[in-house]
């Protein structure tokens, strides 16, 4: 059987050596990648195809929910394992929407994390039992609750990630490889949909809705 090939991106070393180590420990695997924040994790998927991507949801420049679409569509065989801190009914739907099939919690991993993995090398997907409990609410949940971020769109949610993380109008077009004409067009109808009146409303909302860490 060929090796299985997984990509692991959190932007704290000590988290990826220890899933590394924790993930080379079953024979066959091997960790073909690391990256430190979402777009590293993006590139990275692009360059190597793999197997199975571990993404943490706070990364910074780009967050594990939109990495996850990212990576869906230029590498749709790679499975998506999302590690959060959080159980959020809202983040699991989320993340399910971009396309991943599995959801572990940070503090359950070295139970679970190797379970996981192995569910999704079987394309199945799987979540950790407070993620299930979480995640069965959400289904029972009616289409009027708000999930997050859902007005905005992908391209938008990446430009509110970095506004709040305080990048300039300038920074955002390099990042994104746009003009900055652009940029500043995207900031503009995004402060007019979401109706922020300030840079610091924005903040608050990307908080709320888990775009960034607070």
């Amino acid at each position: 059987m060929a090796p299985l090939r997984i990509l692991v991106a959190d932007d704290h070393q000590v988290v990826r050596t220890g899933l590394r180590t924790l993930l080379e420990s079953k024979a066959g695997w091997r960790v073909c990648a690391e990256a430190a924040n979402g777009r590293e994790a993006v590139e990275k998927a692009r360059e190597l195809q793999p197997d199975v991507a571990v993404l943490d949801i706070g990364m910074p420049l780009l967050n594990g929910m939109e990495a996850t679409r990212q990576i869906r569509k230029i590498s749709p065989g790679t499975e998506i394992l999302i590690l959060t801190m959080h159980d959020s009914e809202h983040m699991i739907q989320g993340v399910l929407d971009a396309g991943a099939h599995g959801y572990i919690l940070k503090d359950d991993a070295d139970r679970n994390l190797l379970a996981a993995v192995e569910s999704l090398r079987k394309h199945k997907p799987y979540m950790s039992s407070r993620a299930s409990a979480a995640a069965a609410t959400v289904e029972l949940s009616t289409d009027g609750i708000e999930r997050p971020a859902r007005r905005l769109t992908p391209r938008e949610r990446e430009i509110v990630q970095l506004l709040a993380e305080g990048k300039s109008n300038k920074e955002i077009a390099t990042y994104l490889n746009i003009s900055v004409k652009t940029a500043e067009t995207h900031r503009a109808n995004i402060m007019l949909k979401m109706n922020f009146h300030s840079v610091t409303e924005l903040v608050r909302y990307a908080v709320k809705n888990k775009i960034i860490q607070p």
